[in-house]
């Protein structure tokens, strides 16, 4: 007897896009001041790569694409690992906060001088920049170990 999943299935294109479409809004309503798209394999970002530039253009937003996105406490290297991410942001000052941001943690590594207080820190500042509130950040931090955002992508199907 061959069983059935209740689940429903999700194409992965229309996934990221309608994950897109709603960081972009979320930006553009002053909700959030940077958000980042679903981590994107090379051949992923290609297939969006059109329809994101139009929703960011259609909102008067801007996007940067990022090969290598910061590694903090929000997420594991695995979620990232290989993968490129979108930033959509609203100004050029949130863009440099971003890379400022990086550059922190890459000199602090560098003096190897990146310990579990400053990794803390800059996860605090990056979630800060994604418009995260104190108390999900608080959270967040105490976890023992990240957790996947996105809580349907077992059932998604390539398309």
């Amino acid at each position: 007897m061959v069983e059935h999943s209740t689940e429903p299935r999700i194409d992965t294109l229309s996934f990221q896009l309608g994950m897109i479409n709603c960081f972009v809004e979320m930006v553009a309503c002053g909700v959030k001041r940077m958000a980042i798209s679903p981590p994107l394999t090379p051949d992923e970002y290609a297939r969006i790569e059109s329809a994101s530039s139009k929703i960011v253009g259609a909102f008067g937003m801007l996007s940067h694409l990022e090969k290598s996105l910061l590694l903090t406490d929000l997420q594991t290297e695995e979620f990232t690992k290989g993968k490129w991410s979108v930033l959509y942001y609203r100004d050029r000052e949130t863009l440099d906060a971003y890379f400022a941001l990086k550059e922190r943690k890459n000199k602090l590594e560098e003096l190897g001088q990146y310990g579990e207080l400053e990794r803390k820190d800059v996860s605090r500042a990056f979630m800060r920049l994604l418009s995260y509130p104190d108390k999900v950040i608080d959270a967040k931090l105490s976890q023992t170990e990240p957790t996947n955002p996105f809580v349907l992508s077992e059932n998604r199907e390539e398309s």
